[in-house]
């Protein structure tokens, strides 16, 4: 989108020498006023199903569970993900003020780079606890221990919180000397890489390269999961048991195809074919509806969620009507 010079003059004057300007995404004409309204609607339901999500999960005895456990973490990074951007970025096309601190900034690329790492990483560790569901049934209770799952779901923070710690700190320490001005609508580091005066090629190269490793190395045992069911699958006596089976992998398998379709997206291409429309359009993909999505796939496709949906919802009823 496009800003005139007046109205960039003006969030000059506004920001401190320190503050960055968000240029965002929306302008304010009647097409993007609609855009930003469903936008917002997107961010409602995103708010709404994963905090309902969460709560079934907390109340209902019948989802402690290593699946559910693992699908909680997963609710709450992105229940995380949608309120680091969203009320930042709805906050600046209302008032007009795109201004950021240098330390809201900060605050932005750590904790977006930490929740994408430590989602990416945690939906990779899912796939291994579909594959010893569907293929180790008898061991499943003691192979996905308690212990097990506090490791997968606690290493899964670790990595991520470490790369965005790494990443933070490197991208605030280059000088910034000449424009602020970030072509996106939150602070993410290629598009504050494009305004460092300095030589900033190694870091990039590095930065590349800690993309692919954080995506391909979860991609890579996703992809070995899936094929070790697929064998099981085949060799299961009953078609019925087989469809159920899969029926259990298909929710995960939408996630992993809406996540990792966007991150490769974004972080895989090569810095030639890079444009900052594309980069926002799909980066509103997959901070704002992805994790809209991820509740509803999980919840409108399970028989267990929805049937703990329905009991807290006649409780409810009982409840009004004593």
């Amino acid at each position: 989108m496009t800003v005139n010079n007046r109205a960039m003059g003006m969030w000059l004057n506004e920001s401190c020498t320190d503050d960055f300007i968000l240029l965002g995404i929306f302008s304010h004409s009647p097409a993007d006023l609609a855009h930003f309204s469903v936008v917002m609607v997107v961010f409602s339901v995103a708010l709404c199903g994963n905090v309902l999500l969460l709560t079934l999960i907390s109340i209902d005895a019948r989802l402690h569970t290593p699946m559910y456990f693992f699908l909680s973490q997963l609710s709450l990074m992105d229940l995380m993900l949608v309120c680091t951007i969203v009320p930042k970025m709805a906050a600046s096309f209302l008032s007009g003020r795109k201004t950021i601190s240098f330390v809201g900034c900060g605050t932005q690329v750590s904790l977006f780079v930490s929740l994408v790492g430590s989602e990416g990483l945690l939906l990779g560790l899912m796939a291994y606890d579909r594959y010893v569901a569907i293929s180790h049934p008898l061991h499943y209770s003691t192979r996905m221990s308690q212990r097990v799952c506090l490791q997968i779901a606690g290493s899964s923070w670790v990595f991520g919180i470490l790369d965005g710690l790494i990443q933070v700190v490197v991208v605030m320490t280059f000088p910034y000397c000449g424009s602020r001005v970030v072509d996106h609508f939150f602070c993410e580091v290629p598009a504050l890489l494009k305004l460092a005066c300095v030589d900033t090629s190694l870091f990039e190269t590095l930065l590349f390269a800690c993309c692919v490793f954080m995506l391909l190395l979860p991609f890579s045992i996703i992809v070995a999961s899936y094929v070790r069911i697929l064998g099981a699958v085949l060799h299961m006596h009953s078609a019925q048991a087989g469809k159920r089976a899969l029926a259990t992998c298909s929710s995960h398998m939408t996630a992993v195809s809406l996540f990792y379709g966007a991150a490769m997206f974004i972080y895989l291409r090569p810095r030639r074919y890079r444009t900052p429309s594309h980069d926002k359009v799909v980066s509103i993909f997959y901070t704002v509806l992805t994790p809209m999505l991820n509740p509803l796939i999980y919840s409108l496709r399970n028989r267990d969620v929805m049937g703990a949906l329905k009991k807290g919802l006649d409780c409810c009823r009982s409840s009004s009507q004593q």
